[in-house]
């Protein structure tokens, strides 16, 4: 990660104490019980996160009709999916949009206003993500950015920047590597990255 984004190294410790302490006064007041915040945490561990869009995304490689469709009309594409949780299309992915990655085009997805996240296809937004200089940054110069987290994409490749918002999630489909013809569709979903479907990397190479 760049320094450009670096957090201080106490900035995880000191926000979970700021949410122990917040968890605390909510259940004193009877707004939640104890079991609330751990029934929303294991969602979140192990229904909805980016092993869901590794799944969607290595389907959409070997399935170019369905990638179509992906593209076309997201929730109706990856309902189709049925071995997927249930609630995909809520809690945060209600509106969920697709773009791919191709010849001649790369894309990245920011938010400029705060940090709207497809959550059940990339999980919970990473701190970076978050950062008003990321935001601001990426908007405005987006190659740069690409560059400071390390790819460099060439100029002959138009960049394109997706704004989430509460309207629209964007998350993206990264290219297929090359040499992963014949691997089956979960190995090619062990090469597929959050930052790869928010566009800051490349899916990994086989």
């Amino acid at each position: 990660m760049t320094d450009r984004f670096h957090h201080p190294d106490d900035r995880e410790a000191r926000s979970a104490a700021r949410v122990r302490a917040l968890e605390t006064l909510l259940i004193e007041k009877g707004v939640i019980t104890s079991k609330t915040v751990d029934t929303v945490l294991n969602v979140f561990e192990t229904k909805m996160g980016p092993f869901n869009g590794a799944r969607i995304v290595a389907r959409a490689w070997v399935d170019p009709a369905f990638k179509q469709r992906l593209i076309e009309d997201a929730p109706a594409a990856i309902a189709e999916l049925t071995d997927l949780p249930e609630g995909m299309a809520g809690a945060e992915g209600e509106h969920m949009r697709a773009v791919a990655n191709g010849e001649g085009v790369h894309n990245l997805v920011i938010c400029m206003l705060c940090s709207c996240y497809p959550w059940p296809v990339l999980g919970l937004p990473p701190y970076w993500y978050k950062d008003p200089t990321f935001r601001s940054r990426a908007a405005r110069e987006p190659r740069a950015v690409l560059k400071e987290f390390g790819l460099t994409v060439p100029e002959s490749t138009e960049v394109k920047v997706w704004d989430s918002s509460a309207q629209i999630r964007w998350f993206v489909i990264p290219e297929r590597p090359a040499g992963t013809e014949g691997m089956s569709e979960g190995e090619l979903a062990a090469l597929v990255t959050p930052e790869a479907m928010m566009g800051v990397a490349v899916a990994a190479s086989a």
